[in-house]
């Protein structure tokens, strides 16, 4: 996500054309689009992305369990 703020705000700087970035090239401004992408590929593919979902959902099922053990004892 912080590559994809950072390709946004340098390719905003560019475009108006403010300095230094105005004179970097294009390929320099794009280059976090890129990384971003490299970066999802490969958190899917090494399942990273499949574990923090089954971790999140898990943790929302066990406050479940808590909420409806905390109801059934009152």
């Amino acid at each position: 996500m912080y590559l994809l703020a950072l390709g946004l705000m340098l390719s905003s700087l560019k475009l108006t054309g403010v300095e230094p970035v105005a004179q970097w090239s294009w390929w320099w401004v794009l280059s976090p689009f890129a990384l971003a992408a490299l970066w999802w590929a490969y958190s899917d593919l090494s399942g990273r992305t499949g574990r923090q979902a089954m971790q999140a959902e898990n943790k929302r099922k066990a406050q479940r369990i808590e909420e409806s053990r905390k109801r059934l004892s009152k």
